[in-house]
């Protein structure tokens, strides 16, 4: 069992289920997924969102889950958003609360600055982009409050408002969102969902372009979805072997190194070797 804090080092499986649906929700939890998203956004109709509400505030008023439970609340401009947070935040299981269509740094101060929390200082914040004008501001998001724990993309939403036709048209836009994110010091974004959850090889194909963008892990909508992330995310045989050389080498020379095979690598590259056998220890 776990408490509301994050104990996972990297999470890679994120496990989106409707508020709404308690039995949903409580399969989640026993899914393997390494977070449960409890929505009450768009995965709830607007006749059910009070429903949504109470039934999360039950889940939650336990301090203890199998895993790490976030909400995403409902848009921060509405009633039903400002209820969601008055009605959640303060309670011991949440773990965090993601917030949707977040376009300006100052919504995230005014949120850590007011929002209650369980206990002092133990508000989390997770950011997500789904606009023109979210992306633009990406960095000042990422950096406007220590109790902001990650950013990622709403890729629907921001479809829509671009006009983007092709999977490529995104590109720019996930890229952006890796770099104000490591920029800001804060983990690498997880993916955006594949809405089609019987089509595991384009899963498998778009999880494996998300993480040569710099993607760590993905969100995901069916259980089904999850052991595909995972494969996809975790260190082939032949970074392991190279993570391996990388920090054999560091634990003997200090600064830039001089593998075997006359590369050289710096501490930037021996952090990232660590976090590949990190990973592989999941498994």
């Amino acid at each position: 069992m776990t408490g509301p804090a994050e104990t996972t080092p990297y999470p890679l499986t994120w496990l989106y289920a409707p508020g709404d649906r308690p039995r949903v929700v409580a399969g989640a939890l026993a899914s393997g997924a390494d977070v449960v998203i409890v929505d009450l956004e768009d995965a709830v109709a607007p006749d059910r969102k009070d429903h949504a509400r109470a039934a999360t505030a039950e889940l939650l008023s336990a301090p203890e889950h199998p895993v790490p439970v976030h909400v995403r609340v409902n848009a921060l401009d509405t009633p039903a958003g400002a209820r969601d947070l008055a009605a959640l935040a303060a309670l011991p299981g949440l773990a965090a609360l993601r917030l949707p269509k977040v376009t300006s740094a100052d919504q995230i101060i005014h949120l850590a600055e007011t929002t209650p929390a369980a206990a002092p200082g133990t508000t989390r914040l997770h950011a997500l982009l789904e606009s023109a004008l979210g992306i633009e501001r990406a960095h000042a998001i990422a950096s406007a409050h220590p109790a902001l724990r990650g950013i990622s993309l709403g890729e629907a939403d921001l479809r829509a408002d671009l006009g983007v036709r092709g999977d490529a048209g995104l590109d720019w836009c996930r890229s952006r969102v890796v770099v104000a994110a490591r920029a800001a010091g804060l983990p690498p974004p997880t993916q955006s969902i594949h809405p089609d959850i019987r089509d595991l090889e384009g899963l498998a194909a778009t999880c494996a372009h998300g993480r040569a963008l710099g993607f760590l892990g993905r969100a995901a909508i069916h259980p089904r979805q999850l052991p595909v992330i995972e494969r996809a995310y975790l260190p082939a045989e032949r970074e392991l072997e190279q993570a391996e050389t990388i920090v054999k080498a560091a634990a003997t020379d200090q600064g830039a190194l001089a593998l075997p095979d006359g590369r050289f690598v710096d501490a930037a590259v021996v952090a990232a070797a660590r976090r590949t056998l990190s990973l592989a220890r999941r498994a």
